[in-house]
């Protein structure tokens, strides 16, 4: 079973705190890059950007986005080796309970969540061509293809190991149970975008999206015994969104195809997906993969590898 793989005697939780901190560490070194560039534009400027947005917009765009993706390669990177080395796991004890990673399930969850991201993007241009003006640079284009192909899918998968792989066994060593793992990394993932630009623009609400979307990515991956749905899924969101849309409000400034350009306002674009297109993803992923016994997977006990008494030692 996929969040068992972590609960073992030689792996006590303290482990998992001193862990994170060390993959924060990694992520902060990571991010020195993008602090030096935005500092060194800034002072010969003469101009300090007052909120996250406008820290986007201090570099060139494609190099901003390069330089954020950064930091998640060396935040991987401290993902793997403190996984490796500190808890003496397996990279595939963390990514799926499967003899080795199903690929088909990764690029069937990337596929899907692709051809609704474009339908979606090219509905609301259809329908609402005021809120979306063409943007498409040709050179520029090409250039964040190339960037986001290779750094975007780090980012979600870093981001995918972290909460849906890492934490989520550690919180199942701490609790004894599924239920935690999955409330506990879901609020953690929302609120960790709590300082993303669209909070600034739309308010709290939006966290509810955010939240939303870490409950449906834990329920698969506790559902399917594996994060490779997650993997996917992750990947299709945030590379689509990046070379599709783009707005001087979001997260990932980019040179995409489109930039909206309408008001920002939380209604039932975060609604719709949370409780609308996330339960009929769930109800496709069930019927594809013949998922049973939902409330033993998501909330039941921890059927651990060693004894009660050795865990209750720890």
């Amino acid at each position: 079973m996929f969040i068992e793989q972590g609960v073992k005697k030689e792996n006590p939780f303290w482990k998992y705190i001193v862990g994170s901190i060390l993959i924060i560490l990694a992520s902060t070194i990571g991010q020195i890059p993008f602090g030096i560039a935005v500092l060194m534009k800034t002072m010969k400027s003469g101009t300090m950007p007052t909120d996250s947005a406008g820290m986007l917009r201090v570099l060139e765009s494609n190099l901003s986005l390069f330089l954020m993706m950064l930091s998640f390669v060396f935040a991987l990177l401290g993902v793997f080796i403190v996984i490796k080395y500190f808890h003496k796991q397996t990279i595939l004890e963390v990514t799926t309970s499967r003899s080795k990673v199903d690929w088909s399930r990764v690029f069937f969850s990337f596929g899907l969540w692709s051809i609704f991201t474009i339908s979606s993007v090219l509905l609301t241009y259809y329908l609402s061509p005021e809120e979306m003006i063409w943007n498409f640079k040709p050179i520029p284009f090409a250039i964040l293809v190339l960037i986001g192909i290779v750094l975007i899918p780090i980012q979600t998968s870093t981001e995918e190991y972290v909460f849906r792989g890492y934490l989520m066994q550690g919180f199942a060593k701490l609790s004894k149970n599924k239920w935690f793992p999955l409330l506990m990394t879901s609020v953690i993932f929302g609120t960790m975008h709590i300082f993303n630009p669209e909070i600034d623009k739309m308010g709290n609400i939006v966290l509810v999206y955010y939240i939303g979307t870490g409950l449906f990515l834990g329920i698969i991956t506790l559902m399917d015994e594996g994060m490779e749905l997650a993997l996917g899924f992750h990947a299709a969101n945030n590379l689509l969104t990046a070379l599709l849309v783009t707005s001087d409000w979001s997260a990932l400034q980019t040179n995409s195809i489109f930039k909206d350009i309408s008001d920002p306002s939380a209604g039932l674009e975060i609604i719709i997906p949370v409780f609308v297109i996330f339960p009929l993803l769930l109800l496709l992923f069930s019927r594809k993969y013949k998922w049973s016994d939902w409330k033993e997977k998501l909330t039941g006990a921890i059927k651990y590898k060693t004894t009660i008494n050795e865990l209750n030692n720890d």
